[in-house]
């Protein structure tokens, strides 16, 4: 279900901890399952979390499958539901918002044709709003794909970040 490169990754995170505090390594072997997901996956199925994939990886690392479904299914930078090879997740809390943080949402929306909590029909961008990312100094700011933290991002800002990704 996950290449080798994957679960010597997971092995590594379980290193971290004694043998009974395992389940403290299930919030970095999920996250190394959805960055194995997003990169090899096709379409939007393949490149989110199911079921299948989270019993794999909780019986990977010695927990009950409810336990990593419980927190797969708490944080938002688990994608249990399809989304777009590029998920653009925008701050939209007050600090970020009162610096343009909603303006930068529709923004991105108008560029790609889409609405928040929408993907483009070729599958390519998902655009979601987010909770503080703790980068209120830098708003309006963007997140792509959980990982890459995109700071005072202007219109400008967001069409050169929208040209790299294309």
């Amino acid at each position: 279900m996950l290449s080798a490169q994957s679960l010597a990754k997971i092995d590594y995170e379980l290193a971290k901890y004694p043998a009974d505090q395992f389940r403290s390594a299930i919030m970095g072997a999920l996250r190394i399952a959805l960055v194995e997901r997003r990169e090899t996956g096709n379409t939007p199925e393949e490149r989110c979390l199911n079921a299948d994939v989270i019993e794999f990886v909780a019986n990977y690392v010695g927990i009950p499958p409810v336990a990593a479904y419980e927190v797969a299914t708490f944080y938002n930078m688990y994608d249990m539901k399809p989304v777009g090879k590029y998920k653009l997740t925008v701050c939209t809390n007050l600090p970020c918002a009162l610096q343009g943080g909603v303006n930068a949402a529709h923004y991105i929306g108008e560029k790609l044709g889409i609405g928040i909590g929408e993907t483009t029909a070729d599958g390519k961008f998902t655009l979601l709003e987010g909770e503080c990312m703790g980068a209120c100094g830098d708003a309006p700011v963007l997140l792509v794909n959980n990982h890459k933290m995109c700071s005072f991002m202007t219109r400008e800002a967001i069409d050169k970040k929208l040209a790299e990704l294309e």
